[in-house]
């Protein structure tokens, strides 16, 4: 049986994290007074923490000063720990976990590819980072998604080419940096969002086993 690399995105396919980064985003905007919605929130994701301050800054018409803007991003990130800190094994999404323990009953490799700073802290919050061969987190790169650095250094610790590695993604920017380095993309989410995905499902109830499979031996 032939042995390929199952790299994962976190936030949003293993995990949902983004309701703690708005809830953070939220608390931070209302406490200098402005109003922050679910549909601003979706234009966060896969935003860096700079970015996404700035634009919360302009959509309330608020300028604030460099050290001030430092102070208001750590506030931020504190919050969001806060909210992470207190994560158990019942967040994991429905499914993630029998598609790890099949791909680990059958001897492939599985490592996580993800920006986020805190993925380490959060697959130990929810007992899955013994599942992780490889771990490639947002300290590890230095060029966000779309870029394919993240994949590419997961399938080189892994020791598995490029081509022989498969990722599940909830954004564009995952689904176009899986692309970029040539490898299968599966896209997690709504197929109108991530139709670039060499394969879409709207969640992991709807990945079988015999797809995994196919995946496999492909």
């Amino acid at each position: 049986m032939s042995k390929k690399g199952f790299i994962f995105d976190l936030d949003g396919v293993i995990v949902d994290t983004a309701k703690y980064h708005f809830l953070a985003w939220k608390k931070l905007a209302n406490e200098i007074g402005i109003d922050f919605s679910i549909e601003q929130n979706e234009q966060l994701k896969g935003v860096s923490r700079v970015k996404s301050l700035e634009k919360i800054l302009a959509w309330g018409n608020k300028e604030v000063s460099q050290d001030k803007f430092m102070e208001l991003m750590a506030k931020k990130n504190t919050d969001y720990l806060d909210f992470i800190a207190s994560m158990k094994e019942d967040e994991i999404l429905p499914d993630v976990p029998k598609v790890l323990n099949h791909l680990i009953d059958k001897n492939q490799a599985i490592a996580l590819g993800s920006a986020s700073k805190n993925a380490r802290n959060i697959l130990r919050k929810v007992n899955l980072i013994e599942q992780f061969e490889v771990i490639v987190d947002g300290n590890d790169v230095t060029k966000a998604k779309p870029d394919p650095e993240v994949f590419l250094n997961a399938a080189n610790s892994l020791k598995i080419k490029a081509k022989d590695c498969i990722v599940f993604e909830d954004s564009v920017a995952g689904v176009q940096a899986a692309n970029k380095a040539n490898m299968v993309s599966i896209g997690i989410g709504e197929k109108d969002v991530l139709h670039e995905a060499s394969y879409v499902f709207k969640d992991f109830t709807e990945i079988s086993v015999a797809f995994i499979e196919k995946l496999i031996n492909e």
